[in-house]
């Protein structure tokens, strides 16, 4: 069976699995903040609309001196992108028949992007259930390599790597004269998160992957930058197309910019709610990933294959991420993304349904 390759567009995945899509139904495969855009972008919206008649600015100036600011860099040290899948396939073009690393399990983009690229694709693999970083015949495949890609926080698992394993890992990159791409996509949803971006300034090996998407949940405008030295940033944007960011998007961007709270209020939406449903899946005997952002991995354990599960759970409405082009999770789990307590409520009706009928069910 194909499946999709990204959460979201729901209609797909029921397509696939012969299943009729539901009219009622709640989609937990797409990791977006579940309050939805900030509120400064509804207030605004209408001054958008002359935005629509003209051409955007092709360097995006005004988001970079922002984005600048917040960061503590140079404009000439950003890039711009088309959503963080943009930048992801900018790198892949850079690294044109060369050699990756992917810490894995992570997001089938990169891959994708170096394969289509003609790269020689490797695997560092973290072993489940708790995916604990691991330096096992890493150093190995780093010295025969050109760039490593690693997610952090992790999607699929949520788990984010302390600053002293990814600095070790910046370092060992340079030492071996080998990119460290970090994708740090879900990186404002952690309040505490200490990032590599001071660290531009003195590495030219590190490129750091940030998308808005996510948190501002504008993933139909399309948004996010990459971080890199102000080298990397002129080879990456001279294999960009022309006016590849819109007029919206840039605005936008630069609103959600000025929305802090808003960001805080989604940080403790998404600790009470996670810490509400990890006590559940606790009390219910369900395996979980240790996730620290705003989705997680869920299996059943009393189940090989977790198919059964969420043909039931779509069934009801429910609609989780499937992992089958996750390497090292291969249809072993479910990935839910963290919504609002309401829906939160009903998937945890929904699972619990599930463990009182679960005979007839396999």
């Amino acid at each position: 069976m194909k499946w999709p390759q990204h959460g979201s567009n729901p209609q797909y995945l029921f397509d696939a699995l012969e299943l009729p899509l539901p009219e009622q139904r709640i989609d937990f495969s797409a990791n977006i903040n579940p309050q939805g855009p900030p509120p400064i972008l509804k207030e605004n919206w209408s001054q958008l609309f002359a935005a629509v008649t003209d051409y955007p600015d092709p360097k995006g100036k005004e988001l970079k001196e922002k984005l600048a600011e917040k960061e503590g860099l140079h404009t000439d040290q950003i890039l711009l992108g088309n959503g963080g899948a943009e930048i992801i396939s900018l790198v892949g073009r850079f690294l044109s028949g060369r050699r990756a690393v992917i810490v894995q399990p992570a997001f089938s983009e990169y891959e994708a992007a170096c394969r289509v690229n003609g790269c020689d694709v490797d695997y560092h693999q973290l072993v489940p259930d708790r995916w604990e970083w691991r330096d096992l015949d890493l150093s190995n495949k780093l010295r025969r390599s050109d760039a490593l890609f690693l997610c952090n926080p992790n999607n699929p698992t949520g788990v984010c790597y302390p600053k002293s394993v990814v600095a070790g890992l910046l370092k060992e990159c340079e030492e071996n004269e080998c990119f460290l791409v970090i994708d740090e996509a879900f990186y404002d949803f952690l309040p505490d998160y200490d990032s590599l971006v001071p660290f531009i300034n003195e590495n030219p090996h590190l490129l750091i992957i940030r998308s808005m998407t996510k948190m501002f949940a504008i993933p139909g405008l399309r948004l996010g930058y990459l971080v890199g030295a102000p080298s990397m940033i002129r080879k990456l944007e001279a294999l960009q197309p022309h006016w590849s960011i819109n007029a919206l998007a840039l605005q936008a961007g630069e609103w959600c910019l000025e929305s802090e709270s808003f960001v805080k209020e989604t940080r403790e939406l998404i600790e009470r709610e996670r810490t509400r449903l990890f006590a559940f899946y606790q009390e219910k005997g369900f395996l979980v990933s240790p996730s620290s952002v705003n989705f997680y991995l869920l299996k059943d354990p009393s189940l090989k294959d977790q198919l059964p599960f969420f043909r039931f759970l779509l069934e009801k409405g429910m609609i989780p991420r499937h992992t089958m082009n996750f390497p090292g999770v291969e249809g072993g789990w479910l990935r839910f993304a963290i919504k609002g307590g309401r829906e939160n409520s009903i998937l945890m009706e929904a699972i619990s349904e599930w463990q009182n009928h679960r005979r007839s069910f396999l």
